[in-house]
Protein backbone atom coordinates (compact mmCIF):
# COMPACT_ATOMS: atom_id res chain seq x y z
CA UNK A 1 0.00 0.00 0.00
CA UNK A 2 1.09 3.31 -0.61
CA UNK A 3 0.94 6.55 1.67
CA UNK A 4 -1.83 8.26 -0.06
CA UNK A 5 -3.84 4.84 0.25
CA UNK A 6 -3.49 4.59 3.97
CA UNK A 7 -4.17 8.46 3.89
CA UNK A 8 -7.29 7.78 2.14
CA UNK A 9 -8.31 4.67 4.14
CA UNK A 10 -7.84 6.61 7.81
CA UNK A 11 -9.60 9.32 6.04
CA UNK A 12 -12.73 7.72 5.34
CA UNK A 13 -12.81 5.66 9.06
CA UNK A 14 -12.56 9.28 10.66
CA UNK A 15 -15.64 10.50 8.03
CA UNK A 16 -17.65 7.84 9.45
CA UNK A 17 -18.07 10.44 12.95
CA UNK A 18 -17.31 14.26 11.89
CA UNK A 19 -16.74 15.83 8.14
CA UNK A 20 -13.24 16.73 6.46
CA UNK A 21 -12.46 19.34 4.68
CA UNK A 22 -12.24 17.77 0.86
CA UNK A 23 -10.10 20.45 -0.17
CA UNK A 24 -7.59 19.98 2.85
CA UNK A 25 -7.18 15.86 2.31
CA UNK A 26 -7.21 16.65 -1.50
CA UNK A 27 -3.86 19.00 -0.67
CA UNK A 28 -2.66 15.91 2.04
CA UNK A 29 -2.81 13.22 -1.09
CA UNK A 30 -1.18 15.05 -3.53
CA UNK A 31 1.74 15.06 -1.07
CA UNK A 32 1.30 11.46 -0.25
CA UNK A 33 1.94 11.03 -3.97
CA UNK A 34 5.22 13.36 -4.07
CA UNK A 35 6.57 10.76 -1.29
CA UNK A 36 5.15 7.86 -3.13
CA UNK A 37 6.79 9.01 -5.98
CA UNK A 38 10.38 9.73 -4.34
CA UNK A 39 10.14 6.22 -2.54
CA UNK A 40 9.52 4.80 -6.36
CA UNK A 41 12.31 6.25 -7.61
CA UNK A 42 9.99 8.18 -9.75
CA UNK A 43 10.56 11.80 -9.01
CA UNK A 44 13.49 13.42 -7.39
CA UNK A 45 13.62 16.79 -5.13
CA UNK A 46 15.75 19.46 -6.19
CA UNK A 47 15.11 22.17 -3.16
CA UNK A 48 11.29 22.65 -4.22
CA UNK A 49 11.43 21.31 -8.06
CA UNK A 50 9.98 18.08 -8.62
CA UNK A 51 12.65 16.41 -11.27
CA UNK A 52 10.89 13.25 -12.81
CA UNK A 53 12.85 10.22 -13.17
CA UNK A 54 12.54 7.22 -15.84
CA UNK A 55 8.88 7.11 -16.32
CA UNK A 56 7.81 3.71 -15.45
CA UNK A 57 4.74 1.86 -13.96
CA UNK A 58 4.16 1.88 -10.43
CA UNK A 59 1.36 -0.60 -10.13
CA UNK A 60 -0.71 1.47 -8.42
CA UNK A 61 -3.58 3.48 -10.88
CA UNK A 62 -3.60 6.41 -9.44
CA UNK A 63 0.49 7.14 -8.70
CA UNK A 64 0.75 5.87 -12.40
CA UNK A 65 -1.40 8.51 -13.40
CA UNK A 66 0.66 11.33 -11.09
CA UNK A 67 3.67 9.67 -13.15
CA UNK A 68 2.39 10.75 -16.63
CA UNK A 69 1.22 14.18 -15.13
CA UNK A 70 4.64 15.17 -14.18
CA UNK A 71 6.12 18.77 -15.73
CA UNK A 72 9.10 16.93 -17.70
CA UNK A 73 10.20 20.43 -18.97
CA UNK A 74 13.37 22.30 -17.29
CA UNK A 75 12.66 24.17 -14.80
CA UNK A 76 10.02 21.86 -13.52
CA UNK A 77 7.17 22.03 -11.15
CA UNK A 78 7.57 23.31 -7.60
CA UNK A 79 6.60 21.66 -5.00
CA UNK A 80 3.33 24.55 -3.89
CA UNK A 81 2.51 24.09 -8.00
CA UNK A 82 1.89 20.47 -7.77
CA UNK A 83 -0.13 20.59 -4.82
CA UNK A 84 -2.76 22.71 -6.07
CA UNK A 85 -2.88 21.36 -9.69
CA UNK A 86 -2.88 17.60 -8.70
CA UNK A 87 -4.79 18.07 -5.32
CA UNK A 88 -7.54 19.83 -7.45
CA UNK A 89 -10.59 16.85 -6.86
CA UNK A 90 -8.33 14.21 -5.61
CA UNK A 91 -9.90 12.98 -2.94
CA UNK A 92 -13.01 12.19 -4.76
CA UNK A 93 -10.68 10.32 -7.12
CA UNK A 94 -9.29 8.57 -4.06
CA UNK A 95 -13.13 7.25 -3.30
CA UNK A 96 -13.95 5.94 -6.35
CA UNK A 97 -10.21 4.19 -6.86
CA UNK A 98 -10.74 2.93 -3.06
CA UNK A 99 -13.98 1.37 -4.50
CA UNK A 100 -13.26 0.12 -7.61
CA UNK A 101 -10.64 -2.13 -6.42
CA UNK A 102 -12.72 -3.45 -3.62
CA UNK A 103 -11.56 -1.65 -0.49
CA UNK A 104 -14.91 0.35 0.29
CA UNK A 105 -18.33 -0.04 0.41
CA UNK A 106 -20.94 2.93 -0.16
CA UNK A 107 -24.13 3.44 1.45
CA UNK A 108 -26.69 4.61 -0.73
CA UNK A 109 -27.61 8.58 -0.83
CA UNK A 110 -25.39 10.93 -0.42
CA UNK A 111 -23.90 13.01 -3.22
CA UNK A 112 -20.36 13.52 -1.53
CA UNK A 113 -19.65 10.58 0.01
CA UNK A 114 -16.26 11.49 2.00
CA UNK A 115 -17.63 14.37 3.55
CA UNK A 116 -21.27 12.33 4.50
CA UNK A 117 -19.16 9.34 5.52
CA UNK A 118 -21.14 7.56 3.25
CA UNK A 119 -17.96 5.49 1.72
CA UNK A 120 -17.09 2.96 4.80
CA UNK A 121 -13.51 1.03 3.96
CA UNK A 122 -14.22 -2.74 4.32
CA UNK A 123 -12.26 -5.56 6.53
CA UNK A 124 -9.01 -5.79 4.52
CA UNK A 125 -5.05 -6.18 5.32
CA UNK A 126 -5.28 -3.19 3.34
CA UNK A 127 -7.24 -1.28 5.87
CA UNK A 128 -5.82 -2.77 8.77
CA UNK A 129 -2.14 -1.75 7.79
CA UNK A 130 -3.20 2.40 7.33
CA UNK A 131 -5.17 1.65 10.86
CA UNK A 132 -2.06 -0.16 12.42
CA UNK A 133 0.61 2.74 10.39
CA UNK A 134 -2.02 5.55 11.78
CA UNK A 135 -1.71 3.47 15.34
CA UNK A 136 1.89 3.39 15.67
CA UNK A 137 2.21 7.64 15.21
CA UNK A 138 4.66 7.21 11.77
CA UNK A 139 5.40 10.46 11.18
CA UNK A 140 4.81 11.50 7.51
CA UNK A 141 1.63 9.91 7.70
CA UNK A 142 0.61 11.54 11.04
CA UNK A 143 1.63 15.03 9.53
CA UNK A 144 -0.72 14.55 6.51
CA UNK A 145 -3.42 13.04 8.53
CA UNK A 146 -3.05 16.32 10.63
CA UNK A 147 -2.74 18.28 7.78
CA UNK A 148 -6.09 16.90 6.18
CA UNK A 149 -7.49 17.32 9.51
CA UNK A 150 -8.09 13.61 10.18
CA UNK A 151 -6.22 13.97 13.11
CA UNK A 152 -6.17 17.36 15.59
CA UNK A 153 -2.69 16.93 17.29
CA UNK A 154 -0.06 18.79 14.93
CA UNK A 155 2.78 15.72 15.30
CA UNK A 156 6.62 16.66 15.84
CA UNK A 157 9.19 14.77 13.96
CA UNK A 158 12.90 15.11 13.04
CA UNK A 159 14.06 16.10 9.77
CA UNK A 160 16.75 13.53 9.94
CA UNK A 161 14.45 10.89 10.45
CA UNK A 162 11.58 11.33 7.79
CA UNK A 163 14.36 13.23 5.12
CA UNK A 164 14.85 16.14 3.47
CA UNK A 165 12.14 15.43 0.71
CA UNK A 166 9.55 14.24 3.21
CA UNK A 167 10.35 17.69 5.08
CA UNK A 168 9.96 20.43 2.16
CA UNK A 169 6.91 18.51 0.57
CA UNK A 170 5.21 18.23 4.36
CA UNK A 171 5.71 21.96 5.17
CA UNK A 172 4.27 22.95 1.55
CA UNK A 173 1.13 20.85 2.71
CA UNK A 174 0.87 22.76 5.73
CA UNK A 175 1.39 25.98 4.00
CA UNK A 176 -1.20 24.86 1.58
CA UNK A 177 -3.81 24.03 3.77
CA UNK A 178 -3.38 26.94 5.62
CA UNK A 179 -3.84 28.71 2.30
CA UNK A 180 -7.15 27.33 1.76
CA UNK A 181 -8.18 27.76 5.30
CA UNK A 182 -7.60 31.54 4.89
CA UNK A 183 -9.75 31.63 1.18
CA UNK A 184 -12.38 30.30 3.25
CA UNK A 185 -12.68 32.55 6.02
CA UNK A 186 -12.32 35.13 3.59
CA UNK A 187 -14.94 33.92 1.62
CA UNK A 188 -16.93 33.81 4.37
CA UNK A 189 -16.98 37.02 5.83
CA UNK A 190 -17.21 38.19 2.13
CA UNK A 191 -20.57 36.45 2.26
CA UNK A 192 -22.03 37.55 5.95
CA UNK A 193 -21.06 41.07 4.97
CA UNK A 194 -23.05 40.77 1.57
CA UNK A 195 -25.94 39.09 3.42
CA UNK A 196 -25.93 41.74 5.87
CA UNK A 197 -25.94 44.88 3.29
CA UNK A 198 -28.60 42.58 1.55
CA UNK A 199 -30.78 42.34 4.51
CA UNK A 200 -30.24 45.85 5.50
CA UNK A 201 -31.73 46.93 1.84
CA UNK A 202 -34.94 45.36 2.10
Amino acid sequence: MTTARDLAIVALEVARNRSLEQGDLSLALAGAELLDLVDAGAIALDDDRIVPGPQAATGDRLLDEATTSLVRQEPYETVEDWLWRRGSELAAAYVDDLEKIGLTTRRRGGRLPLLSGRTVPVDSPARSGAEERRASGEPVLAALAAAAGVDDKEPEFDEKLVGEAATTVLAAVGDAVMELEAVRQRRAIESSAFDNVWRGGV
